[in-house]
């Protein structure tokens, strides 16, 4: 196996494992009261980091890693988990709004408002890099800032109308 191909393992399994994690937090968010808002552009979430994988695969699987890359690539991972565990049971895929509960201010979220998204900029446009895949890297990047500015702006307007 490939350098490039193990590290694609690994990407796709946490993908996995962050879906399941996804929906085990919403389904505990949703008996505790909680509803998606916004729902609309998910699937094109779906579609563009389903495409993103899969086409990391087809043309990333047996090229050289970029070390350089490969540990901007890593230092982003540290982040991910880091929202990750400052979100906790909050965190999901979907728009999730717990009426009534506050926003998170610890963590990453002391200094950003949407540190996820941050982490998923760079990933989309870092791990490409790091196989070697420039063109890649620019043509997912744009259509990840169109989705997430489309995501952003429906996220705060939920968020401002939870009535927390």
């Amino acid at each position: 196996m490939t350098a490039a191909a193990l590290l694609l393992v690994l990407v796709t399994a946490e993908r996995l494992a962050e879906l399941w994690l996804a929906r085990r937090n919403t389904a505990a968010l949703v008996a505790r009261g909680a509803f998606e808002a916004a729902s609309g552009h998910y699937p094109l979430i779906v579609l563009l980091h389903a495409s993103w994988l899969a086409g990391l695969w087809l043309f990333g699987w047996a090229r050289p890693l970029n070390p350089g890359w490969l540990a901007i690539f890593v230092v982003l991972q540290g982040l991910r988990v880091w929202v990750l565990t400052t979100l906790a049971g909050r965190w999901t895929t979907r728009i999730i709004i717990l009426p009534g509960a506050p926003l998170v201010t610890r963590g990453p979220y002391r200094f950003l408002s949407h540190p996820n998204y941050l982490v998923v900029i760079g990933e989309i446009a870092i791990l490409p890099l790091c196989l070697g895949l420039f063109w890649y890297a620019l043509v997912f990047s744009v259509a990840n800032a169109v989705i997430l500015a489309i995501r952003i702006r429906a996220e705060n307007a939920a968020l401002s109308e939870r009535g927390a």
